[in-house]
């Protein structure tokens, strides 16, 4: 996929889980996991669902009891290892799934990336993004490798990723002190506007790549239509 459409599809979420109460908010990671099982229309090892995503088992048993907490997933201990669990989405979660990935599609505006697709094809977007996490510093580092112009307002930021202000301008000072951005006068404006260093730039590259290996693999086709092919 490209990092135009993973960035749409984040912006959309993070303006998605604003408008959520708070109880029903989960994290992109969350999210993608939910999507992960939705998809896989079967039980899944939560060691399997870590290893897809990269992450720890520890870190990955703390997502899933938190989806499971929520009534959106079943946990059961599975075959003769009890060590392994087994997860499996449930009729809310599938609820969820169907109602948040909508949410997603509706919030793509138009002249975004992937303004015309369905919510189907958006829960599979959001499954296979999993493998590639990005905190918020990270996005906004793709943000500004993806808007064309510099320096870019903060304003332009948190537009075009869908964050809060405060969450911008934190991410922006770390990014900062990592010597990955640098915050620049803007011609006209009292404000400062920021811009890629070239290790930023370096970095956010680099996310771009690890995206663009990513693949968004297509529904099963039902049988009817299998049958007329």
């Amino acid at each position: 996929m490209e990092h135009r459409e993973y960035i749409s599809i984040r912006r959309s979420y993070n303006l998605v889980r604003q408008d959520l109460d708070s109880s029903r908010r989960l994290t992109f990671q969350e999210l993608a996991a939910l999507c992960r099982l939705y998809n896989s229309k079967s039980g899944l090892k939560t060691s399997d669902i870590a290893a897809y995503q990269g992450c720890l088992r520890p870190t990955m048993t703390h997502r899933t009891k938190h989806l499971e907490q929520l009534g959106l997933i079943g946990r059961e201990r599975g075959g003769s290892d009890r060590r392994n669990v087994v997860c499996f989405v449930s009729d809310e979660g599938t609820a969820y799934v169907r109602e948040v990935s909508e949410r997603i599609c509706k919030r793509i505006g138009v002249g975004h990336s992937l303004a015309r697709t369905t919510p189907e094809r958006i829960c599979r977007y959001v499954d296979a993004m999993g493998c590639v996490e990005c905190d918020a510093g990270e996005l906004i580092l793709l943000g500004l490798l993806l808007i064309d112009e510099s320096p870019v307002s903060v304003s332009r930021v948190v537009d075009g990723l869908g964050f809060l202000q405060p969450t911008v301008s934190m991410s922006i000072s770390s990014l900062e002190a990592d010597g990955l951005v640098v915050r620049v006068p803007m011609e006209g404006r009292r404000s400062q506007g920021v811009m890629l260093t070239d290790a930023g730039t370096h970095a956010a590259k680099e996310l771009a790549d690890r995206i663009s290996e990513v693949i968004v693999r297509r529904g099963a086709r039902k049988k009817a239509a299998a049958q007329q092919a």
